[in-house]
């Protein structure tokens, strides 16, 4: 309580002495809640595909978060599709309804040196708000509707391997990969969503055996990194089912299938990004034809 004479006499009251080792202890318990928060959910990913798809549906969405940060997400508000913190929000004239829970996400901070001489790089710990906690008036994001032709061009972009079409598969395989002779094999008279689930899917395994990563279970990763990239384009994912996880995620302990979900995210991230210079590509050469043609 304040003392009220301070008010008449002027006096400052006395200011309560930072301590430093208390707010450093709180910051970590913070940290050490939110790693644990992490861990228990990708326990819960190895033994339950509904929230293996779960976590891969957030990261289809927030594409650039770290895989830490979806899962954060996923465990949190596995419904958000925009997210701030809560000045960012004021900031832009938006205000978060009262009594909404913050979700907990992860920033890099400062870079410090480990006890071998190696670097590292500090977490501190964040509050955001998804779009749909505050008084934002939420409008369906404006569906991007590409030509058929155009997302497929865009996926085979950049590819690591070449495109052959081939009536000598075996029946049931609409598309192989040959990492040999690193082709990939598409069977003719396909429609353009199944084309681009299969391609995104064979698209994968180019990419992890020219880059040389491994992984736990190759044919489960590129199924993974195909669902992603559908939800991205707007690509049906109807037949995607993930009830039969493989029978080592279940084994594994968190940090091993966070790097197996890495695998997934950055696959994912480095065909998005040859899709997106296509894209934008495309949209400089449509301005420049409509700014000619005036």
């Amino acid at each position: 309580m304040p003392n009220y004479d301070d008010l008449f006499t002027g006096q400052p009251a006395p200011q309560e002495e930072f301590n430093k080792d208390a707010w450093a202890a709180k910051k970590q318990a913070e940290r050490e809640s939110v790693y644990a928060m992490i861990d228990s959910y990708v326990h819960d990913m190895g033994m339950d595909g509904g929230v293996f798809q779960g976590y891969l549906d957030v990261q289809a969405r927030f594409d650039l978060y770290s895989v830490s940060n979806a899962i954060l997400i996923a465990a949190q508000c596995p419904e958000a599709t925009k997210l701030a913190d809560f000045d960012t929000w004021k900031a832009d004239g938006v205000y978060v309804k009262r009594g909404q829970d913050a979700i907990t996400i992860l920033e890099p901070g400062k870079e410090y040196k480990k006890d071998d001489g190696s670097r590292g790089v500090s977490y501190n710990v964040k509050k955001v708000f998804d779009i749909s906690q505050t008084r934002a008036e939420q409008r369906p994001a404006p569906a991007v509707a590409r030509d058929e032709r155009l997302l497929l061009k865009a996926l085979m972009n950049n590819a690591p391997c070449r495109f052959s079409i081939s009536n000598e598969l075996p029946e049931g395989l609409n598309m192989a990969y040959h990492a040999e002779s690193n082709v990939i094999y598409v069977r003719q008279g396909l429609d353009a969503p199944t084309i681009f689930r299969g391609l995104a899917q064979e698209l994968a395994r180019a990419h992890m055996d020219r880059g040389g990563i491994a992984c736990e279970s190759p044919d489960f990763t590129a199924y993974s990194v195909s669902y992603m990239l559908c939800k991205r384009n707007g690509v049906s994912v109807e037949g995607f089912s993930f009830d039969r996880l493989p029978e080592s995620y279940a084994m594994m302990d968190a940090k091993a299938l966070r790097a197996e979900v890495s695998v997934m995210r950055d696959v994912a991230g480095s065909i998005t990004a040859d899709m997106n210079r296509l894209f934008a590509a495309q949209e400089k050469a449509q301005k420049n034809r409509d700014g000619g043609a005036r």
